[in-house]
């Protein structure tokens, strides 16, 4: 399972040679070990939801349009895609991309605005919420942990052998491509307003317009497919996983050099 990339939208912005490095170059490399294997693993990888970019049909579906990138990490997870189908096309590797869905959690990302939210109103710093243009809302399909833990599981077991050996191909190998989401999109603010309940602390809000830097104004799974051949459901509402987070966070960041954790 290959779950190593550069994540984040903005960043790719200053950086974006790292994008390039980990997220095309770093997953050929993989590839490449791979196929010349004997015998040759099955190969299962996150991909994003980002490879959506501004298609404007919801919810997100595996055989909608993803030649519209919004940003530079989308365009390169999108490239991962096409890459890893041209390896199962030529060389056998069976392949699973897996389009994460805003996962959210703890230990997750603290580049993240579940995560830096938390951080800034318990700091009592503002936190900038984005709204699209005619004052529209910013919602994302945030995806607890623990169901995409249990979608890359699912993924796994039901994955198929690869078909080549030594990099030569033998026969057709299985490539396959699935949303992981929680198909509930909730709106920014709402995300802002439950963490407030959870703090017991108000937000110091800046409400700006969406920026042009790669961000979209929404992002909606379908799941039928996962749920189909994967037996996905993902079962964490976003109050009941902000709650695991946020009880997490204060005992992570209590400065208490004794840390207890309960799962």
């Amino acid at each position: 399972m290959h779950l190593a990339a550069q994540a984040g939208v903005r960043y790719a912005m200053k950086n974006p040679n790292s994008y390039i490095h980990s997220n095309i170059a770093g997953f050929v490399n993989l590839l490449e070990v791979c196929k010349s294997a004997n015998p040759q693993p099955a190969i299962i990888w996150a991909s994003s939801s980002s490879v959506y970019g501004l298609n404007s049909k919801i919810p997100f579906s595996e055989n909608d349009r993803t030649d519209e990138p919004a940003s530079l990490y989308a365009a390169t997870k999108k490239a991962g895609e096409a890459i890893a189908h041209t390896y199962n096309h030529i060389y056998g590797l069976s392949v699973t991309g897996l389009r994460f869905f805003t996962v959210y959690g703890p230990w997750g990302r603290p580049d993240m605005a579940y995560f830096f939210f938390t951080k800034n109103i318990r700091k009592k710093k503002p936190i900038t919420i984005f709204e699209a243009p005619d004052r529209g809302s910013v919602a994302r399909d945030f995806t607890y942990i623990d169901d995409i833990v249990k979608g890359c599981l699912s993924a796994l077991d039901t994955s198929k052998r690869s078909t080549g050996s030594g990099g030569k191909k033998k026969g057709v190998a299985q490539y396959r491509i699935y949303n992981l989401g929680n198909t509930s999109p909730v709106t920014v603010k709402e995300l802002v307003n439950i963490l407030e309940k959870l703090l017991k602390m108000k937000a110091d809000r800046v409400v700006l317009p969406l920026p042009k830097n790669g961000d979209v104004q929404f992002t909606h799974a379908n799941i039928s497919l996962a749920e189909n051949e994967l037996g996905y459901k993902p079962m964490t509402d976003l109050h009941t996983g902000l709650k695991k987070f946020v009880k997490w966070y204060l005992n992570h960041y209590s400065g208490s050099k004794k840390k207890k954790y309960s799962w």
